[in-house]
């Protein structure tokens, strides 16, 4: 099993900056892939970045796409998310995703999700 934990989110101005973290603990998968995926409101849960645990590859959904940036440090077993302009759009909880294989976009081929921390951009 792998246990991954979220940090960093809160309340920010518009045009503000913020950088969440995920732990991940237990049995981790260094040939896996890992996302941050965020739900709004009354909407589904979308996908947001992903990245190659092993090194290499990123993907970014086209609404944070020169904002946002995915990082890891496999030392730390942590995943970032650092989150620069942020709009009031980007409000949601956000949340962290591991999974045994390549997995990209698709939230359905992760196999572990944290509880997810609240992201709160105001206008």
């Amino acid at each position: 099993q792998v246990q991954l934990v979220e940090s960093g989110g809160g309340l920010v101005q518009a045009g503000g900056s913020l950088r969440l973290s995920c732990v991940a603990s237990g049995r981790t998968f260094i040939s896996a892939d890992m996302g941050w995926f965020r739900q709004a409101p009354g909407k589904e849960r979308e996908f947001v970045a992903s990245t190659f645990w092993a090194g290499g590859s990123t993907n970014y959904a086209d609404s944070v796409k020169g904002r946002f940036t995915i990082s890891r440090d496999n030392a730390k077993n942590t995943l970032y998310l650092q989150m620069n302009s942020l709009k009031p759009e980007d409000t949601a909880v956000y949340y962290c995703a591991a999974a045994r294989r390549r997995a990209g976009w698709d939230q359905s081929k992760y196999d572990y999700w944290g509880h997810g921390t609240q992201v709160t951009v105001s206008s």
